[in-house]
């Protein structure tokens, strides 16, 4: 990912909660904990996932339509940006 420090950071941020809020539905279900519970915090876990995603679109948008972030020699298809953003829909 090709971005100013901060926005790297915010991602890495919140795909680190992710990971710890991942850890603690594991251990709920391995406790037995109520359903709701256990559900509720697999929202979490999603919500903090689509987060990152869309920073990652947001931030790298410009340099994924370019071809700068990927290297690539030519900027990216209408096509090819729908189905990025289809990937988090």
């Amino acid at each position: 990912m090709v971005g100013d420090q901060d926005a790297i950071e915010a991602v890495l941020n919140r795909l680190r909660r992710a990971q710890g809020q991942l850890g603690g539905v594991i251990s709920m279900i391995e406790q037995g904990r109520d359903c709701k519970d256990v559900v509720t915090q697999l929202a979490a876990v999603s919500r903090a996932l689509d987060r990152a995603g869309f920073k990652i679109v947001a931030t790298g948008l410009r340099d994924c339509v370019t071809g700068e972030a990927s290297g690539a020699d030519k900027p990216m298809t209408e096509a090819e940006l729908e189905k990025l953003f289809l990937a988090l829909a």
